[in-house]
């Protein structure tokens, strides 16, 4: 059962203030803390590390250089992208930048937003290569040390970025973590299926059938970021899934059991409805990371698993629609990776 909740005009009350132009505070702490709480109370879980008090983060903002670059990638958005930034420029606490990549929209997004927010933002307007090289733009571009990304139909309530740079500040040798969420679907509040659940730590083997770190959570360190060479450009989906698995390879993601992400789905515009058997992007990805032979025994069987899982679901799926070579392709590939995942050999291709 869901229930209906008026998530974005009641989100935006608590992190818009009157003005054009973009304030890093927009009111005290204490009343965005409160304004949140009334939209979403925090969920009740099992402990996982803890992120320290918000009030530590301040510390770390003492100098005024920028600490944390947040990447907002667009593409035709013009009004969902500006309730995007509205919910940056409410982040207390942290000394951030914003930097919107607008990947080559034809609505006037970039001139809205650059009239509205003027010097608070920073705009680049580039051709359309889609959100991956949008992305990979942003952060180099960018300046900070820590790296958060937000899609451009989501949203953040207040404290999030205070949270994570805590969270860094207390822990320094974390890479990267992720905050909760909470799901609106076509302005419907749901609550997502326990398979979708967020885990902590060493979440590789539950992160290969479907994608458990989400862009708009998550924030990391320039380094790794760099180390792991950012997101791969040629996928046109599904390149969030494989920047996750090329990280969870060696890095744990930590999990800030706190909601504090407004994630929005159900439009026409969203990639999941604009290509068939998204599998097709994750087979690629899960086909990179193993010719890499980087992998642990104990990961590289669990990556062939899932492969020829997900190739078998892709060759049914081809078949029906009429794709005989297609369709082949993906059997054999299943044929190979069930044969391998038994006899522990790894296929050379």
């Amino acid at each position: 059962m869901t229930r209906r909740v008026q998530a974005d005009d009641r989100t935006l009350a608590a992190v818009r203030r009157p003005g054009r132009r973009c304030n890093p505070l927009p009111t005290t702490a204490a009343e965005l803390r409160d304004a949140a709480g009334t939209i979403l109370p925090l969920q009740q879980r099992e402990p996982v590390p803890p992120a320290p008090a918000l009030s530590s983060a301040v510390h770390v903002v003492s100098t005024g250089l920028v600490i944390v670059s947040v990447v907002i990638p667009t593409y035709n958005r013009r009004a969902v992208v500006r309730e995007a930034v509205v919910s940056v420029c409410a982040q207390e606490g942290v000394a951030r930048e914003i930097i919107v990549v607008d990947d080559g929209s034809s609505d006037g997004s970039a001139a809205a937003l650059q009239h509205e927010f003027g010097t608070g933002i920073r705009v680049l307007r580039t051709a359309n290569h889609g959100v991956a090289a949008a992305r990979n733009l942003g952060v180099a571009a960018s300046a900070g040390e820590l790296i958060a990304f937000l899609d451009s139909d989501d949203m953040w309530l207040p404290g999030k970025l205070a949270a994570q740079v805590a969270f860094f500040a207390a822990h320094p040798e974390a890479q990267i973590c992720q905050t909760a969420e909470v799901w609106i679907r076509n302005g419907v509040r749901v609550n997502p299926c326990a398979h979708h659940r967020k885990p902590s730590g060493d979440i590789f083997e539950a992160s290969l059938l479907l994608c458990l770190v989400s862009p708009s959570a998550v924030m990391l360190r320039r380094s790794l970021f760099e180390r792991v060479g950012g997101f791969d450009e040629s996928l046109a989906a599904c390149e969030d899934y494989d920047l996750w698995l090329r990280i969870l390879r060696t890095t744990p993601v930590w999990l800030i059991d706190r909601p504090l992400v407004i994630k929005r789905g159900g439009h026409a515009d969203q990639l999941s409805r604009r290509f068939w058997g998204m599998d097709r992007f994750r087979v690629a990805a899960l086909l990179r990371l193993l010719s890499g032979g980087n992998l642990t025994e104990s990961q590289q069987a669990a990556a062939q698993r899932v492969l020829a899982e997900k190739c078998t679901i892709l060759a049914t799926g081809a078949a029906r629609r009429g794709r005989s070579a297609e369709a082949q392709r993906y059997r054999t590939l299943a044929a190979v990776y069930q044969q391998d995942t038994v006899g522990g050999a790894h296929p050379t291709h």
